[in-house]
């Protein structure tokens, strides 16, 4: 093999090691979440472990050397689970929902026209 080909096992090796490092490391996110599930209602269980169970199994979008799918997956699932868990803290507190609360100090409501 010649020098060129060598440089491109090497990089593929290393953003294919890259990715399955990120997919680890959301999966680790996503499963401390897994606390707030009872609280967070079906549609939180069924993001969180469809999540996992994307990950784990080997059918998915791309070949599994490419873990950018389930990178997408995990943190859509994340970001999904987090935006639950804000509403469920904010309605524990009886929070006003932010877009019915009056504006703070220094922001005037802008008219709508």
């Amino acid at each position: 093999m010649s020098r060129e080909a060598w440089v491109l096992v090497v990089l593929a090796a290393v953003a294919a090691l890259a990715t399955l490092v990120g997919a680890v490391l959301l999966a680790v996110r996503v499963v401390r979440t897994r606390r707030m599930l009872g609280a967070l209602g079906v549609g939180g269980k069924v993001a969180f472990y469809g999540a996992l169970i994307y990950t784990i199994l080997p059918v998915d979008l791309l070949p599994d050397p490419i873990y950018l799918d389930d990178m997408g997956v995990l943190a859509g699932a994340l970001i999904y689970l987090g935006r639950l868990a804000a509403k469920h803290r904010a309605a524990q507190r009886g929070l006003p929902d932010r877009s019915d609360s009056p504006p703070g100090p220094g922001r005037a409501r802008r008219p709508v026209s």
